[in-house]
């Protein structure tokens, strides 16, 4: 008779168990680009169990230069993508409805990184220089400042010559441009890993010159949010996400360690990841994950005053929503 109870309990405890992994809620991350420290906050959730903790089974997949996130939604190979605040809004005008739910990422990255001996030393000396810019949607913060400084962008002496760069710091190396774009926790530091000291180079921010845009954030298509279980879903991972990064802010070393370890190419170093943690909790404090309609705002008048070629016409109506975040900050 104990040996039957034993024999009952023991399939009660393993059908429970099984019920449990059956009833995880599935959700496919769709990243912005390779595995790395800029995405820590999300393999710190999964690593920590915070996500596990919220009934979820988190997929997150690596990006790279031939993924974009808006494509891969759109196809159904992920129920919510990072992507920057200018893509998204460009995607949902071209008539894929992405909504951003969250923004982790408070403040904006991205710089222009000079050689001093080029002589740019201040905005007003880009005439007459080559300068590097990442194209794919990444140009309309550039094309927005140069506007602003009413600098043209077709070349001449006057104007600027834009050279649309690699995601690589060569140009700047090679000296085939004066300045690159650049991101403070990433590209920044392979100037500086290739031999060129701090003090041989002047960067401008994008955040010091009033034109930047928002970067990572959380999208999803607008008619999943239709539905209360999928908006459930979301307001539990978004939750645990923004969990684990606030755990990666207070512990850099240890979430850089964490992304290193989801690294299945080996291509990172311990060195760049802890570096680049450091960089990016800059970024990320700041923000509970709710989007700061202020800098919304900015973002749009940005993008709609790039030069003669706008990323977007007109502003977006329903691009954002605060649902998702109200319920989870709760």
């Amino acid at each position: 008779m104990n040996k039957r109870l034993a024999s009952l309990l023991a399939a009660g405890v393993f059908s429970l168990t099984a019920f449990h992994a059956q009833a995880a809620d599935k959700v496919t991350l769709q990243l912005k680009w390779v595995t790395q420290a800029q995405f820590a906050g999300y393999y710190v959730a999964k690593d920590k169990g915070f996500y596990e903790a919220e009934g979820l089974d988190v997929d997150i997949k690596p990006g790279g230069p031939d993924i974009a996130p808006a494509q891969v939604i759109a196809g159904g190979g992920a129920d919510v993508v990072v992507d920057w605040m200018p893509s998204a809004l460009a995607t949902r005008e071209k008539g894929v409805p992405l909504v951003n739910i969250a923004q982790p990422f408070k403040k904006s990255g991205m710089m222009l990184t000079c050689l001093k001996e080029s002589g740019v030393t201040s905005p007003d000396k880009f005439k007459g220089h080559t300068l590097g810019v990442w194209f794919f949607g990444n140009e309309y913060p550039f094309l927005s400042w140069m506007s602003h400084l009413k600098i043209p962008t077709d070349g001449g002496p006057e104007g600027v010559t834009v050279l649309k760069q690699g995601f690589n710091v060569d140009p700047l190396i090679q000296k085939q441009a004066a300045c690159i774009s650049t991101m403070t926790y990433n590209e920044y530091w392979q100037v500086i890993d290739a031999g060129i000291k701090p003090d041989d180079l002047v960067t401008f921010q994008y955040e010091d010159q009033g034109v930047a845009t928002l970067e990572d954030g959380l999208y999803v298509l607008e008619d999943k949010l239709k539905d209360a279980a999928f908006k459930e879903k979301m307001v539990k991972f978004v939750r645990a996400s923004m969990k684990g990064w606030k755990y990666a802010e207070e512990n850099p070393d240890e979430a850089a360690g964490i992304v290193l370890e989801n690294d299945s190419t080996g291509a990172q170093t311990e060195k760049h990841q802890k570096r680049m943690m450091g960089e990016v909790a800059k970024l990320t404090a700041g923000s509970n994950g709710a989007l700061d309609e202020a800098d919304y705002k900015r973002t749009v008048q940005s993008l709609l005053s790039g030069g003669s070629d706008p990323v977007i016409s007109k502003e977006p109506e329903g691009a954002w929503t605060h649902e998702i975040t109200d319920a989870a900050l709760k």
